[in-house]
């Protein structure tokens, strides 16, 4: 099926000069396929290979060709066809000449239906309460907050969230040692970077979660090696095999992107590999704040302040263009990670820092997450009830909290139930996309979001998906 040759990879009859991958060979094959699309290369209708195919001529993980060819659907650079496997759309291609300057490329519209997982309904920003919030605080602020911000973030708002996330989610929080960030990717390339200085050459991830946080750990010099996660979790007894890891990255009270919750035994025994390790936790506590069918899960740093790391964002609480987040830094890691952050580094406006102050403050921030909790909460009710008159045959999980299930189908894999989405305008997630590469989980589905949709694009996007999964 795949035959190398210089310069280029020969697949199914058709020529694809991919050049040399890096680091990101996920991005640099989607730019690959792109180039080769736009520039005629490959003609509208070309079927492409299968990702298993591409994978293994390629000689990369099947899940990184997965995810560049959803996003690539997700563009309009491909099209699935049901039963007829992926072929490059039908657009328009640059054919340049001497007499024809280069114009740029047609591209279809995204897909009209988005039920990706990790985002939130950005319809419900509350725009009035946060103008309000923004006029009272520049008003009244000194002339000193229009200067240059300290890096540190301001004082005020540092002191809001300690008294939130104390009150909220159970950590045991100071204003000092909270470090405000330009949302959760700034905050663990911190980490990350004041771990490689302190020593740290491994640092232990879930067998799923965000690739890009994978990426920002090896960028930074780290290894990213995984350990498996079941219903109760992380299995963190694995934590004492070789090569053992001096810091773990854990998204303890709701998994991403499987939905568990890590148990009570486990969070204790994590904390003690810690102690004995002198080693570091890393929370990622993305949307701790939306929980519906159980008890409020307290924030894993609540145990031992002095060995994990909290890191915090209004990114699902609010919106990521925000760019607001937080960490909470143990007393003898605060001094190097300001260093790391720096002067020069990216900071929060003031505006928006003195925004979130007043909104914490206030009580419009509890309000506003109360409100979009009962939100979700009927969404992921209506979601898992189509899906059960509908679909009674998949199996739905991850739903206790957060703002995505899991969907695992008996006759259909993730990347066949991501194609068929697109046949229906409908942009979904695969689990693979969130698979580590050294994974042995042979657990496939998909993720399926149910906040991104505005009120009224909601049932489409709900009609689309019964579809889908016929």
């Amino acid at each position: 099926m795949g035959e190398e040759s210089a310069g280029g990879l020969r697949t199914s009859g058709l020529d694809l000069h991919v050049g040399q991958l890096g680091r990101n060979r996920r991005a640099e094959l989607m730019d690959a396929f792109r180039e080769a699309i736009r520039t005629g290369r490959l003609a509208p209708g070309t079927r492409v290979p299968s990702s298993r195919v591409l994978a293994d001529d390629l000689g990369m993980g099947r899940n990184t060709v997965v995810r560049a060819y959803s996003e690539l659907i997700n563009e309009g650079w491909l099209l699935a066809r049901h039963g007829s496997g992926t072929e490059v759309a039908q657009r328009a291609t640059e054919q340049p000449t001497e007499r024809q300057p280069q114009r740029p490329t047609a591209a279809r519209p995204p897909l009209m239906h988005d039920l990706r997982p990790g985002w939130p309904d950005l319809s419900s920003f509350p725009r009035q309460e946060w103008v309000r919030a923004v006029k009272r605080t520049v008003t009244t602020a000194p002339c000193e907050a229009f200067g240059y911000a300290d890096p540190h973030g301001h004082g005020e708002l540092r002191d809001a969230i300690a008294r939130y996330l104390a009150r909220a989610r159970g950590l045991r929080a100071r204003a000092d040692n909270i470090v405000v960030c330009s949302g959760a990717a700034e905050g663990l390339r911190l980490v990350a970077a004041v771990l490689a200085k302190a020593g740290v050459t491994t640092v232990a991830v879930e067998e799923f979660g965000l690739q890009t946080q994978r990426e920002t750990l090896l960028l930074t010099g780290l290894d990213a090696v995984p350990i498996s996660v079941d219903a109760d979790g992380a299995d963190v007894s694995t934590l004492d095999d070789a090569p053992i890891p001096g810091a773990v990255l854990l998204t303890p009270s709701h998994q991403f992107p499987l939905g568990v919750a890590l148990q009570s035994d486990r969070r204790a025994a994590v904390v003690d590999w810690a102690r004995r390790r002198d080693a570091v936790i890393i929370e990622d506590d993305y949307d701790g704040e939306f929980r519906y069918d159980r008890s409020p899960v307290g924030a894993l740093q609540g145990l031992d302040h002095d060995r994990v790391i909290y890191l915090g964002t209004a990114s699902k609480s609010l919106a990521p263009g925000l760019r607001l987040g937080w960490l909470v830094v143990p007393d003898h890691l605060v001094e190097s990670t300001l260093a790391e952050k720096g002067w020069a580094e990216e900071t929060v406006g003031f505006v928006n820092q003195l925004a979130m102050t007043d909104f914490v403050e206030s009580g419009a921030y509890d309000r506003h997450i109360r409100a979009m909790r009962s939100q979700y909460s009927r969404r992921r009710r209506q979601l898992v009830d189509a899906i059960s008159r509908h679909a009674p045959w998949v199996r739905v999980t991850g739903m206790a909290a957060g703002l995505h299930i899991v969907v695992e189908h008996p006759r259909r894999t993730g990347a066949e139930l991501v194609c068929r989405a697109a046949e229906e305008q409908l942009t979904i997630e695969p689990l693979d996309a969130f698979r580590h590469p050294g994974s042995r989980s042979d657990r496939d589905g998909v993720a399926i979001g149910f906040a991104t949709p505005s009120a009224s694009a909601w049932s489409g996007a709900l009609d689309a998906l019964v579809r889908t999964l016929r």
